[in-house]
């Protein structure tokens, strides 16, 4: 039988495919698209997915050697700065992998450990988990849209 761990970590990675399985197909070009009257590109979102990931493994699940300056999150606006999709991937394979670190040393008992956050405040570590996976899940929907109907815009 599973761990709740290994279930967990299996339910994001997989829900996390929505997000990545696009990766492969974006470009440079890609990546200042957005949809009309719309404030956030393609490549705002990509990093902002890593963001969030990185500040889960923080915040969340108290990985101290995470360094993180949440830029999309602090600015809360798309500045135009998203412009190298290269970079942008390291990026978010840099982030998905410190969090998948951090959530695999977690025990049954630490899922049940209540934590404080200003964004969503007192959750289990489990309820909390399950921000992040609906937290990708919804831009990666964000991201396939933007991608299929937006139009490249200057910044």
């Amino acid at each position: 039988m599973k761990s709740k761990t290994e279930s967990l970590l299996e339910l994001w990675i997989e829900s996390r495919t929505r997000f990545s399985n696009q990766l492969k197909d974006i470009t440079d070009s890609d990546l200042s698209k957005k949809l009309e009257n719309s404030t956030n590109s393609i490549g705002f979102l990509i990093r902002h997915i890593g963001d969030v990931e990185l500040l889960f493994a923080k915040n969340v699940f108290g990985d101290s050697s995470v360094k993180i300056s949440a830029k999309t999150v602090i600015d809360k606006i798309d500045t135009g700065e998203w412009t190298d999709v290269e970079v942008l991937k390291k990026y978010v394979s840099e982030s998905f992998e410190k969090l998948k670190s951090i959530v695999e040393k977690q025990t049954e008992h630490d899922w049940e450990t209540i934590i404080t956050t200003k964004e969503f405040g007192a959750k289990t570590k489990a309820e909390a988990f399950g921000r992040i996976v609906s937290h990708t899940a919804y831009h990666a929907g964000q991201l396939a849209i933007i991608n299929k109907y937006g139009k490249t815009q200057t910044l």
